[in-house]
Formats: C-alpha cells, structure tokens, sequence
C-alpha cells in the first residue's frame, strides 16, 4: 500500500476512533464556537480539529491565558503554546481525545521541540503537576527507545535485505516493523523496555526471514535458514498449509536466530524464550501460526491503528516514513568522536556513539560473562561455610529463594506483561547466581579478617540474605536497563494505573518486603566484594544508597526511628554519631556482618581508624564495664552510626553546590547553615519522617539568612535547587505538612520548620550563638573504581586506564569523547602523536567547560506558593528580580573559581 495512501486512511480513522472511545460522551465530540465564544477563534478551530471535550478546551484556555500574564515574551507561536496547554489540560482530566501524535501535527512541532516546550510552561510557571511530569518522563523514554530500536532495525535490515531500494523490500521492511510494533504493544505494558523489545524485535526478523522468497536476502541470511524450513515458492508454500497440521507452537528456526543474535550480540537463549512465550501468543492472537505467508498489510494497520488510538501516544508507523514528527535531532559531525584504530592509513576512521541498544548489550553480556562460573546453586566452597555453622542455614536459603523467586517472577509479569513471568525467572537466576558469588567473597573476607568458619549468626539472618539478594537483583535489573532514575527515584504511577509499569528502585524492595534502612547495610560490602562490577552499576547502587539516606528511609515504617527511639532513650542523644567525628575520614572497617549483627555491640563511641572492630561473627551481647556510679551505657548500633556519618557527608555535599549556587558573596553563612541543618538532623529528627533531606536544608538555608538580614528568597532557593543534580521537582512542591496533607515548602517552613526551631534559629541573631558544628571529610566518592581511568601525574588531559576484560575490545570500553591509545600495538604514523600533544596542551577540556557553565539558569517567574509577590507568612514582598537574577548569574563564576582551587588543591597535595 503506497505511504500517501495509508497515511490519509490513517488519519480518517483516528479522527473517527478518537471520537468513539471519548470517555465524555454527555458533552459530544463537537465544540460549540458560540458556546466558546469568549476565547480565541483560532484556538477553538484547533480545539475542534483536536476533537477536545469542553472541560479539557476550558482548562487548556485558562492556562494559556495564566501564560499571558506571567511570561515576559512567548518564544514559541500562540498554536504551539495552545498545543502544549491542550496537552496540559488533556492528561489531568484523563480523556481520550487525541494522541501525541495528532497535536504534534496540529502544532507542527516534534517530540523533543514539544516536550521541551511543555517543560517550559513548568520552569516559567511551576504549574506541571506530577501527573503531567510523569506522563511527560514517560513518553519521552519511550520515543528515545522507539528511536533506538528503528536506527538498528534499518542497519539490520541492510545486512539481511539484499536491495535497500526494492520496491517489494520496502513493503516487506514496513510490514515487519508495523507488525513488530503491534507485538510490542500487544505483549509489553512497559513499552520502553529497551532489552525486552529489542529481542521481540529479533523474533518479528526472524519470521519474516524465514517467509521472504529467497531473492530478496543476502547470502549469509539465505544460508542461515534452516533446510526444513527453507521457503518454497509461494504457491507451493499455500498448498502446503492446507494439508499440514498446525503445530503446538511456532518452530523457532534456531539457526537463523542464532544469525541474528550474533549480528546483534544478542543472547539466544533469552530471545528464543521471548520468542517461546511472549512472540508465540501474539501470532495465536492473530492466527498466524499456522499460515506460511506474509501477514496482511491492511490488516496489521488497522489493529496497530486501534492500538495506537487507545494508547494516545506516537504513531511508531511514522519512523519508517521519516516524518517530521519524530525526527531525531541532528548530530553535529564535530560531535562524532574520532577514535584511532590499530593498522590504519593516515584518515581517521570515525567511530559512531555507544548506541543505545550496543551498550545495554555489552553490559548483558559481561554480566553473563562473569557469571558463567557460578551455578544455580551453592558451590562447595559456599555450601561447607553452610556445614560448619552451628545451625545450617541450606534449607532456609533454599526456602527462601523459592518464595522470593515466585514473588518476584510474578510481580515482574505484572508490571512488563503477561506473559514475561518467565523472562522474570530469567532475571530472578542471573540475580541468584550473583548472590551466591557475593555472599562466597564476603565469607572469605570474613574467615581471612577474623580467622573464623563458623558464622552460624550471620548466615541463619534472614535480613541479611533478603538484602543480599535483593542487591544483587537490583544489580540484574539495572545491567537490562529496567530500573533507573529518570524520575528522581519517584514512582509517579497514579493511583487510578490498573497495574504497575515502573520497575525503578525501591521497587525491589516492596517485591521482597525489606525496609530499605536493611537494604543499606549490605550495598558497599557488595561492591567491594564484586570488583568485576562495572562502573555505571556502582554508580547507580550509590544513587540507590543515597535515596535511602535523603528520603526512603525515613518512611513512617521504618525501622531507622525504632534505632533511634532507643538510642535516645539510652539518655546519650549524641550517640548516633558526635560531630567531633566528622573530621575522620569516612573509610571504615565494619563489614556487611557488623552491620546486619548490630546493634548487639559494646557501646563504644566512633572507632579511630587504628582500633580494631568488634568481631561481627563474634559479637558480644554484653555492655562493656562502666565504672561504679555511672549510669550503664545501652549497646550501641554500628549499622545506625554509619548511616549518620554518610547521612551528615551527603548533607553537606549538598548543601556545599546549593550555597555555591547562591551565597558565594556571603561565605562566612555556610557553617552556619551547615550548623542548623546538622543539629536538626540529630536532635529533631522527626522532621524527616516522611520528608527529604533536601527539604530541611533548603529551609535551614532560608532560615539562616532570614536572621542574618541577608535577602535570599525561597523562589531564588527553588529556582537554584531545580539546577543541582539528581533533584526532583517533587521535593519542593509535595512536602509533607501534617497527616495526609502535602503543599509547598514555603508553607513547610512556615508552619512546621520555623515552629519546631524558632527558638534554635533566633540564637543566631544573638551575640552568643550556637557553636558550630565541624565540617565533614568529604571524599572524592566513598567507592573505589579499580578499572577507572587514572590521571597521568603533571597532566590534566590524559588518563590511562587497565583493560578490565580480554572479551572486551578497546573500542567498546574507551570514553568516546577523546582519543584512545592500546599500548603494545601499532598505532600509525608520528602525525597522530602530535595531535595528542596539541590536544594536551591546547587546555581544550578547560575551554569547554567554561563554556558550558556560561549561562545562568533561568528564574522561576512565578510560584504556587508566591502569590502576589508574597514569599512568607508575614506577607513581607520580594526585593526585586534584578537581585534574583544578580545571585543566580553569580552561579557560573562562583563554579569556575571552584575548580581553579580544587585544581591548585590537587597540584599541592602532588607537591607533598
């Protein structure tokens, strides 16, 4: 069917299809002009075109006019606004009345252009709500993953296909990648799972593959297929399905997806249990199964149609016609990085960027890599630390896993789809292997460190083996792509959402049901204990450890607050960890097992570095001797004092960038905000029950510069935050005020900060104010990188770094934003070695972030919780924009001459 063709039926029926499934019928699908007479005639003709009910014309009106009045000049032409208002106004209510795609059209814009435009009504108006944010996060992850997968389906189809320009090739490639989208749709809930649909991707190839005539493949595709299912004619091929029985499930041809998984670097065992489960039920559903032939253009159109309607979102058709809707943004050819190879003539060969898809498969197949030695069960290293416990814990490991093997297996079908419970099984035994792995290291760590076998203790712990487990799921999961942070670890699913589609940590930890305090415990043994991790899966179980300090720790059930009920109960409201620590550096020696065994320890105060630990499989229950008259000391918890020590470094760190955004011309306010915050940690900790760690330093940052008559409004505090990395807008709009009711910080502080602290803030008015608190050590990061690049000493340019596996080639592993040389092999002429000196000497790195920190960021105009001008309960106004936008254009210089010290910093310490 010629695209011109299908493109017109396509818009007839959305037209007729975005009417029918409208959810409003009492209102009807036409807009009245004389019951909207009041707005723009323009904005209803585009209203109509749009087929919006009235509610959602009336909201998105409103808003624009909100629009108005509050941006100085609108960039963006009046229809595109309207567009995105619509859009807005559309997804609050919740009707179905257009897709994405048919604003987009309407509005003449693509994704990107339009996401970024609605971002913007957010960023000038703060009136995104996390139902639109939401929406917003997750269509733009599924485009970015909608795009992926199209750029390696057309270079796959040039290795298979033997004329790119065929006529009847086009139509085959086409009728392909619209049945792959309906299968995807059709077998997936979470539509941007990349791993997942890349392999049903594969599958849909395969299929096609095996039905095209023969003429139409390239030789290695032609030979591939295997001989029993090597296609003949096409009237042979009816014939013959009407005298065959039709089979219990679609035969995979292992051969050719064996082809196609090594052309991919795909592994085929997972594909084929895709292709087994998921892809075999979408061809019963359309009962293909039995018929050799090609499905029906027109029909896989119409059912892709129906569900492209009811999704609301892209028309995935449109990537194969290279519309203007979803075009990819352009990639400078200076961006494209230029990597030499070895043996090469003079020209440099350029390398594409790490694609989506090459890097998740690169890491699924390291993974796999280093666990090939382990099995899915314990080895007899791990299974005689088992015997020679006092109790064997075998039997409850096993147990155990069966349980949470179930649990996890189900819950991971519910959230991707129905028929991926196996595809969780999968995940659940890469995960189990992991955590036998792990847990053999950590045991050796621990018989090497105190001479022991027998951890009877430790390993009957049922905490301690959920939690490991559970890391080491979290680690599968992550290496598939299927949790990250896009949305700040906030999981936005509404409550009206029939199931879950967000696998984001801590969704590991409502699947096993362990608090995520217990969680934190076993995420820096883990990495020390596995130095094969690579560097992108530390980094996110640091981001994983830091939500659990800043937020989902402090959850109301958590067992953080009986810790600390008891520790301050014992009387010593100092124990949890004394400032006068935060000088020593953060390296300790507790392990995994003095952690998941306290808080059964003497009451000692913070170990020196020097003093031994308590023995964690050793533990005694026993308070140590006090002497007479005293009262006894309870035992104190390593596992809660460690978390108060890089709770109080991450608290600072953060507070650090926020006052370098802000208060670079007031530096003697830092400690003192540094001061509050931290006292407010130890003593009033109820605070944060339920709250953010960035919620109170935003309010101590506010309060201290209230008493010290410094004018630094909460919009300039807000409008900053949203600059810091790994912020949500959520942590300023949704704060917790009293049971149940959220409303902005601003009111947080006025009616909870301020009352519970008002007597603590006023001493620093005083002429004796507080002492302050000590700065904590910060460290470069609390984790080492045994495989990160080095810097070369006397150099800022150039690193080294070791090769961390000989089944990864240079080329895969290099930073693709500079030039890589392979010691040991021939690297071309001496030209090259001069371009590297230019490249050194030429301080490019430095120029290029000078660049990049040039422009402050822009204002927030107006606020939720800033009516009027107003910005706190005594209604006192702002002292203008210019001193807002004096303080935040002050953010770039303060930044530069931050890394000009760090840079003295380090070429000082090199002199020592």
């Amino acid at each position: 069917m010629p695209p011109k063709k299908r493109n017109s039926q396509t818009q007839s029926k959305e037209v007729k299809s975005a009417e029918s499934v409208s959810p409003d019928k009492k209102e009807g699908p036409e807009l009245s002009f004389k019951k909207h007479r009041d707005k723009d005639a323009e904005f209803v003709t585009l209203c109509k075109s749009l087929h919006v009910t009235d509610l959602v014309c009336d909201r998105a009106w409103a808003l624009w006019k909100t629009v108005q009045e509050s941006m100085d000049e609108i960039a963006d032409s009046q229809k595109r606004v309207w567009g995105a208002c619509l859009f807005v106004s559309r997804t609050e209510v919740d009707v179905a009345c257009f897709t994405l795609t048919q604003v987009l059209k309407a509005v003449r814009l693509n994704v990107k252009q339009f996401v970024s435009l609605v971002r913007k009504l957010d960023v000038n108006l703060d009136t995104i709500s996390t139902k639109v944010n939401s929406a917003l996060t997750r269509l733009e992850k599924k485009y970015d993953v909608s795009l992926a997968l199209y750029q390696r389906f057309e270079k796959t189809c040039k290795n298979i296909f033997a004329s790119a320009s065929d006529d009847q090739q086009r139509e085959t490639m086409r009728r392909c990648w619209t049945m792959f989208l309906l299968a995807k749709g059709r077998a997936l809930q979470m539509e941007d799972d990349l791993v997942i649909s890349f392999q049903l991707l594969l599958c849909t190839l395969e299929l096609f593959i095996k039905r095209c005539p023969p003429d139409l493949l390239q030789p290695l595709y032609k030979s591939a297929i295997s001989k029993f299912q090597s296609p003949p004619t096409r009237t042979s091929r009816r014939s013959q399905s009407k005298a065959k029985p039709r089979p219990l499930e679609p035969e995979v041809d292992l051969p050719l997806l064996k082809t196609l998984c090594k052309d991919n670097e795909c592994n085929v065992e997972e594909v084929k249990n895709v292709y087994q489960t998921s892809f075999s039920a979408f061809l019963d559903s359309l009962d293909l199964s039995r018929s050799p032939d090609f499905p029906q253009a027109k029909d896989l159109n119409q059912q892709y149609e129906e569900h492209y309607l009811k999704s609301r979102d892209i028309d995935g058709r449109l990537f194969f016609d290279g519309d203007e809707t979803i075009l990819a943004p352009k990639v400078e050819i200076s961006q494209v990085e230029r990597t030499p190879k070895k043996n090469l003539s003079d020209e440099d060969a350029l390398i594409p960027p790490q694609t989506p898809i090459r890097a998740a498969m690169t890491s699924i197949q390291q993974l796999r890599g280093d666990l090939t030695s382990s099995g899915d069960q314990p080895s007899t290293n791990l299974a005689m630390y088992f015997k020679n416990c006092t109790v064997d814990p075998t039997q409850d490991v096993l147990k155990r896993l069966e349980t949470l093997g179930q649990a996890f297996s189900r819950r991971f079908g519910e959230a991707v789809g129905p028929r991926c419970v196996v595809l969780g099984w999968q995940r659940f035994k890469l995960g189990v292997r992991l955590y036998y792995k792990i847990m053999e290291a950590m045991l050796k760590s621990e018989e090497k460190r105190l001479s022991v076998q027998n951890f009877s203790k430790l390993l009957n712990d049922s905490t301690f083996h959920t939690s490991l487990l559970a890391c080491a799921l979290e680690v599968v999961m992550a290496t598939y792509g299927e949790s990250s942070f896009k949305t700040g670890g906030y999981n936005h699913s509404g409550a009206g959402d029939p199931v879950e589609t967000d696998l984001c940590f801590p969704w590991i930890l409502d699947v096993v049901e362990l608090p995520a305090f217990d969680f934190y415990k076993v995420i820096e043994s883990f990495i020390k204990a596995e130095p094969t991790l690579s560097k992108d899966i530390v980094k996110h179980l640091e981001t994983c450890e830091n939500l659990i300090m800043e937020r989902i720790a402090w959850r109301t059930d958590s067992p953080l607050f009986e810790l600390l009920k008891q520790e301050h109960g014992g009387g010593a409201a100092d124990q949890v960890e004394t400032p006068a620590s935060f000088s020593q550096p953060l390296q300790h020696n507790h392990t995994a097992a003095d952690l998941y065994l306290s808080p059964m320890r003497p009451g000692l105060r913070v170990l020196p570095p020097e003093s031994p630990p308590t023995p964690g499989s050793q533990a005694s229950s026993q308070p140590s001797a006090q002497p007479a008259g005293q009262t006894p000391r309870l035992p104190k918890s390593n596992s809660l004092s460690l978390f108060y020590k890089k709770l109080y470094r991450l608290a600072y760190t953060r507070l650090q960038i926020l006052c370098s955004y802000l208060l670079s011309s007031h530096p003697e306010l830092e400690p003192i905000i540094w001061t509050l915050f931290q006292h407010t940690l130890q003593h009033e900790h109820e605070l944060m029950r339920d709250r953010h760690l960035d919620q109170l330093m935003m309010s101590a940052m506010y309060a201290i510069c209230k008493v010290k008559s410094v004018d630094l409004r909460f919009k300039t505090i807000v409008t900053a935050y949203k600059n810091m990395p790994n912020t949500n807008q959520e942590t300023f709009k949704h704060v917790l005020i009293t049971e149940g009711h959220y409303d902005s910080i601003i009111v947080f502080y006025n009616q909870v900060f301020m009352q519970k602290l008002k007597t603590n803030i006023l001493q620093y008015a005083s002429t004796r104010p507080p002492t302050l608190s000590p700065i904590p050590q910060i460290p470069r990061s609390p984790y080492k990188f045994p495989n990160s690049p080095l810097r070369v000493p006397g150099s800022n340019n150039v690193y080294i770094s070791p090769l961390k596996s000989s089944r990864m080639s240079p080329g895969i592993m290099t930073p693709r934003s500079r030039m890589l040389v392979s010691i040991g092999e021939s690297f071309g002429l001496s030209n090259r070695f001069q371009k590297i000196n230019q490249m050194v000497n030429s301080g490019e790195r430095s120029f290029k972030r000078a660049l990049d920190l040039g422009s402050a960021p822009k204002p927030l105009k107006r606020l939720r919780f800033d009516v009027d001008g107003q910005d706190e309960a005594d209604g006192s106004k702002s002292g203008g924009d210019s001193t807002l936008i004096q303080k935040l254009a002050e953010m770039s210089s303060t930044r530069s001459r931050m890394q000009e010290q760090k840079m003295k910093e380090d070429a000082e310490s090199k002199k020592e």
